[in-house]
């Protein structure tokens, strides 16, 4: 095999080697430009804090892409296929590289093995070859041609998409929309890139067959403007997580009446503490006015009567009113009531005295009327 030597792999151009043979298939490369020219801009339009090296190479990488994929359709040989395999396979090992440590926060040493692994697998999927009834690597039987009609190189591709699509998505980063659409895409683009040589009668354009590679082209340009618009995102936080039907903002209202009702409480403890200091003074004091009531009470013996007695017991009643506490109010009445008591037994000895008095009274009188003998 030799860089010069022609390849004749897709419908449009058949066996023709005329430069102008693929003509739907180098025009549809358009699309490359357009993503890498689109995006171009929209980095431009970024801050300078946030634009990148891989921003720019990824648009480098795609205009490659376009350029060589131009040249392999207008002249195809094995050096042209080179120009235009290459730059689809660095672009596929950048951005892997690029996805898995800035989406997944991959360290450094795991993402070069992982690419490295993934290098591998590109590698040996385009050494698979089909033959009539059998499967296998190259040379495994003659006339053997690559499998799917050379969409096995790009299966890898799709495997790590799905991969780094669900758990970027999973993570809920801002980029996931995009890479879960450009999976979605690129799936649908390697099932028609296989399909170009079993419908190329079917689609038939100004009178020339021309099969569905430059529907792949199209849509491929597509995936590339996803994958190189998710990497803007990079520098954005991920989205939050969706809102729990029972929000806690709901339960802080029946938590709000708690706090007031505990200072009342304090207050009550604050209002009553006082109230217990204050009734030990009245009640001593109270304590104290019966004493005094009862070494005053021998001396009211000359009393005439009870109105006498109980005259001075309502005068000291006032002295006693400034106390605040009933309690301090029912202590000293019982020693009053015992005083009373103990006074009503001395008047009433006292009266029974004087009653005595006036039967002695009349003796002296009865003898003064005696006649002299």
């Amino acid at each position: 095999m030799t860089l010069g030597e022609r390849v004749y792999l897709y419908c449009e151009r058949g066996t023709n080697e005329a430069l102008w043979a693929e003509p739907i298939n180098a025009i549809s490369n358009a699309g490359f430009f357009l993503a890498a020219l689109i995006f171009w801009q929209l980095v431009l339009w970024r801050p300078p804090e946030q634009r990148s090296a891989d921003h720019y190479l990824f648009v480098a990488l795609v205009f490659a892409i376009c350029f060589g994929s131009v040249a392999f359709h207008v002249y195809a040989d094995r050096g042209t296929e080179l120009a235009d395999v290459i730059p689809i396979a660095v672009f596929m090992l950048v951005y892997l590289g690029f996805a898995l440590n800035r989406f997944l926060n991959v360290p450094p040493g795991w993402t070069v093995f992982l690419v490295v692994v993934f290098a591998g697998l590109i590698a040996g999927s385009m050494q698979i070859h089909c033959w009539d009834g059998g499967i296998g690597l190259a040379g495994g039987a003659p006339g053997a041609k690559v499998c799917l009609n050379g969409s096995v190189g790009y299966l890898p591709a799709l495997g790590a998409l799905i991969i780094v699509s669900m758990l970027v998505a999973e993570r809920r980063h801002k980029a996931a929309p995009y890479l879960l659409a450009a999976t979605v895409v690129f799936a649908v683009s390697i099932l028609l890139r296989s399909l170009d040589m079993a419908y190329c009668s079917s689609i038939v354009v100004d009178g020339r067959n021309t099969g569905t590679h430059f529907i792949w082209h199209i849509l491929n340009a597509i995936v590339l403007f996803l994958l190189m618009r998710a990497s803007l995102e990079t520098e954005t936080k991920p989205l939050p997580a969706p809102v729990p039907v029972k929000e806690p903002a709901e339960e802080k209202p029946e938590e709000a009446p708690s706090e007031p009702e505990s200072q009342p409480e304090a207050k009550d403890e604050s209002k009553d503490a006082p109230k217990d200091e204050p009734k030990d003074e009245p009640a001593a004091k109270a304590g104290e006015a019966p004493k005094d009531d009862v070494a005053d009470a021998p001396d009211d013996k000359t009393a005439p009567d009870d109105g006498a007695e109980t005259e001075p017991s309502e005068d000291k009643e006032p002295e006693e009113a400034p106390a605040k506490d009933e309690s301090s109010e029912a202590e000293p009445s019982d020693e009053e009531s015992s005083d009373d008591e103990a006074d009503k037994a001395e008047a009433s000895k006292d009266e029974s005295i004087e009653d005595k008095e006036p039967e002695d009274a009349p003796k002296p009188k009865g003898r003064a009327k005696k006649k002299p003998s």
